[in-house]
């Protein structure tokens, strides 16, 4: 009921019982009724407090009966008052465990860019060394093979075998140096990948293709994925422990929009990744599933990408290179349509064959396509075979 109602309704009552308590005062008064063997008088004054009384408790209890707000406020406000409390408290909890889970996060993000960094730092190294070692090795060579014809004429090359003796045994000392450091980088750069990143950002847990009969079975397929997936980053993230516990964190309307959508008709690919890098012993991986239909995404006897090797590519280098290209050229375009497959299925015996081929071709442009070898799905392999168009290239030995 509307206040300015209930106030109207409560004047008019009241009037109306201030009116009926006066009539009846009044004739109580005039006709010297005596109740309880008191005075007309005294008698007139309890039956006009009778009628305040009762003015205040219909007033009170109109109220009561009209006003919702007015019956919390009266009986169960210091119930609400707690239960506000309660949820203030719970409100500031969890505002506190989310922000410490961003400092986590935020933690886990910079430990694994440095990580990188240090990897990277190693690997150039390496590689410098390798560079630095192999002119070395050359020099040694030589400088052996000088030493063995000096040995024949002995009385008269004394002089410049004792200085070959010396040159050799520096770039020995310098040689033996430089493996020991490139040793030591190597055993280092495997403990930095050993212990670095063992889960990449996008990487793929778990996966299945799903067609369901009934939509209600939705929310338990999702959960046997999700275990799944926990199952397969506590492998890899805390090898050989026992996976006991979720470490896997995915967000629920996440999962509530996957249930949704293969509760439709059709068949779906629904897979779980890696939100971000993840070092060995973390405790918590951030995940997200990806749902798309499983449609075919490449059909058998598809050119799939095609690259152009130039007459002044003869280089093993260069073919090895362009072939590289046409597969990367391949992989981006079936990823570009959907399929989930990480890499190509192809021949490495007849891919060698036709490196030879072009090797030993005469000059001049070849073009070359990447062709399906059958029918796949989103969620199956894609397997391709890399052929010169025409296929005119002669046949290697």
């Amino acid at each position: 009921m509307n206040g300015w109602l209930l106030i109207l309704a409560l004047l008019v009552l009241g009037g109306v019982l201030s009116t009926l308590g006066d009539r009846l005062g009044s004739r109580v008064g005039k006709a010297r009724l005596s109740l309880f063997n008191l005075r007309p008088r005294q008698t007139a004054v309890v039956i006009t407090v009778l009628t305040g009384s009762l003015i205040s408790a219909l007033s009170l209890g109109l109220m009561l009966l009209v006003s919702r707000q007015l019956r919390i406020g009266l009986f169960e406000l210091d119930e609400v008052l707690a239960k506000l409390q309660s949820s203030r408290d719970s409100l500031k909890i969890s505002r506190l465990a989310q922000s410490n889970a961003e400092r986590d996060l935020q933690q886990a993000k910079s430990d694994s860019t440095h990580v990188q960094i240090e990897l990277k730092e190693v690997q150039k190294r390496a590689t410098e060394l390798r560079n630095e070692l192999a002119p070395l090795q050359k020099q040694r060579q030589h400088l052996e093979a000088e030493r063995t014809r000096l040995s024949h004429d002995i009385s008269q090359k004394d002089a410049d075998i004792q200085r070959t003796e010396i040159e050799l045994a520096n770039v020995r000392s310098t040689i033996n140096a430089a493996e020991k450091e490139l040793k030591q980088l190597e055993s280092n750069l495997i403990a930095l990948r050993r212990g670095a990143v063992v889960l990449s950002s996008g990487q793929q847990l778990a996966a299945a293709t799903l067609r369901l009969e009934d939509p209600s079975q939705a929310r338990d397929v999702i959960n046997r994925l999700l275990q799944e997936a926990n199952q397969e980053a506590f492998r890899r993230v805390r090898p050989g422990e026992e996976a006991n516990r979720q470490i896997l964190l995915v967000p629920r309307s996440d999962i509530k929009r996957i249930e949704q959508i293969i509760r439709k008709p059709g068949t779906w690919v629904v897979n779980v990744r890696s939100a971000a890098n993840v070092l060995r012993g973390e405790n918590i991986v951030y995940a997200f599933p990806d749902v798309r239909p499983n449609i075919t995404v490449v059909r058998q006897a598809e050119v799939l990408a095609r690259t152009t090797l130039d007459q002044n590519e003869q280089s093993a280098e260069t073919v090895r290179n362009r072939l590289n290209l046409l597969l990367a050229s391949t992989l981006a375009e079936v990823k570009r349509r959907g399929s989930l497959s990480t890499g190509l299925q192809f021949d490495g015996s007849k891919m060698n064959q036709l490196a030879k081929a072009l090797l030993n071709r005469p000059k001049g442009q070849v073009e070359l396509e990447a062709i399906a070898l059958r029918n796949s799905d989103t969620a199956d392999p894609v397997a391709v075979v890399i052929q010169p168009v025409g296929n005119q290239l002669p046949q290697s030995d």
